[in-house]
């Protein structure tokens, strides 16, 4: 089995090399995770004047088009066009468009795998406080004086915070905010019996349900 890598700025490279098994094998389990993705296609960045403009990297635009409206969990044109724009704007950094943040940011939200606009968002937001994050850190690792070191350190505590907090909302989200406890208790009674009892309590019902179970 041979492997072929290259970037699209340079010209492919042919290298022989006999692949280890565990190195086949994780090959291989990368190849059935690719396959079990969704397809998503890459969005290009074009210049029309001094304006940028964004296009979908798919020989049939529309086919492209929803492809990744599906990928992002969306049927609205309304909602696709602005979202990519504003990944563009938040991926970028300086006044020129970074295709490459662009595509970066589209695949956090992507892989997240969101069901709605609103988990689409989310997972947007994630995007852009994890490279919010990234810069905290590598600022962090140039300070020069203790003042700069404390700002920084106290800015990258709040976004990873901040991350963490976007996590759990998800996961809220996603489960319609219920959360369901059960405790086991145990108790012997008189003459060597044992009465086992579950008691689940789910959030907002407002009682709790007892399942006793009697063993010998």
């Amino acid at each position: 089995m041979g492997l072929i890598m290259a970037d699209n700025k340079t010209e492919a490279s042919t290298v022989s090399y006999e692949l280890k098994p565990r190195e086949e094998a994780a090959i291989r389990a990368w190849q059935k995770r690719c396959r079990a993705r969704p397809p998503s296609p890459r969005v290009t960045v074009g210049q029309k004047g001094k304006a940028a403009t964004l296009g979908i990297d798919h020989p049939h635009p529309e086919t492209g088009s929803a492809l990744l409206m599906s990928a992002i969990g969306t049927a609205s044109f309304d909602f696709f066009r602005p979202f990519l724009s504003q990944l563009a704007s938040a991926g970028s950094i300086g006044p020129e468009t970074d295709e490459a943040g662009l595509n970066f940011m589209l695949s956090v939200v992507t892989g997240i795998e969101p069901r709605d606009e609103v988990e689409a968002m989310l997972a947007a937001q994630m995007a852009a406080v994890h490279m919010a994050t990234m810069t905290l850190a590598r600022r962090l690792n140039h300070v020069e004086t203790i003042p700069q070191q404390d700002s920084a350190e106290r800015a990258f505590n709040k976004l990873a915070r901040t991350f963490a907090a976007q996590m759990e909302a998800l996961k809220r989200y996603r489960t319609g905010g219920e959360q369901k406890v059960t405790v086991q208790y145990v108790t012997v009674n008189e003459g060597g019996q044992a009465v086992v009892g579950h008691v689940s309590h789910a959030p907002g019902r407002g009682e709790l349900s007892k399942n006793p179970e009697t063993t010998s």
